[in-house]
């Protein structure tokens, strides 16, 4: 392979992860925070726990749990502050996790079948090996959407059959390559 294929192969990977990325997002949009939580919601004159409730938001005391002390109030001040962002937030949270396994079930078979297409379809090695790299990059991009919501042992359940598939299909192509290549010695 020379310095131009390597160059193609780059491109190719790139811009397989810039269809895969682009489609998907085209498909499950992205979920704008804007839209659960409003910047007018904004008030700088909640001072109080009553205030910020019928306000919609969360009153947190101004205390730490655990190793931190309890900070001495300052007379006059007020002793907390108000989070108006603490539902809405939620609600954002558990769009954006929908949305997450979304992208996470299509990106997961999308990458696996543009890696075997790269693999199997492809005379040009550049080509293929370009294809096979963007659909690397469409595996990490639909798992790392989802992987902050999953549990260890789901991680650990699809990064082994993810492994075990990969090993099966490199061992496949490669007995494949093989008798391609004893057949062209025989002529």
């Amino acid at each position: 392979m020379n310095v131009k294929d390597v160059v193609f192969g780059i491109a190719i990977i790139i811009l397989t992860i810039f269809v895969t990325y682009y489609g998907i997002n085209t498909i499950f949009p992205g979920v704008d925070y804007n839209e659960f939580c409003t910047p007018d919601r904004y008030n700088p004159y909640i001072n109080t726990s009553v205030q910020c409730e019928n306000a919609g938001g969360k009153w947190n005391p101004s205390y730490y749990e655990g190793n931190y002390a309890k900070p001495i109030p300052v007379e006059g001040s007020v002793e907390g502050y108000c989070d108006l962002d603490y539902y809405c937030r939620q609600d954002y949270e558990k769009e954006q996790k929908i949305r997450s396994r979304n992208v996470f079930f299509i990106a997961l078979p999308l990458g696996i079948l543009i890696i075997a297409g790269g693999a199997f379809f492809f005379g040009l090695e550049y080509v293929g090996a370009g294809l096979m790299g963007g659909g690397v990059g469409t595996l990490i991009y639909g798992s790392g959407a989802y992987w902050p919501y999953t549990e260890n042992w789901v991680r650990f359940i699809l990064s082994l059959l993810g492994l075990i598939l990969l090993i099966w299909l490199a061992y496949f192509l490669n007995k494949r390559m093989q008798k391609k290549d004893k057949g062209k010695k025989k002529r």
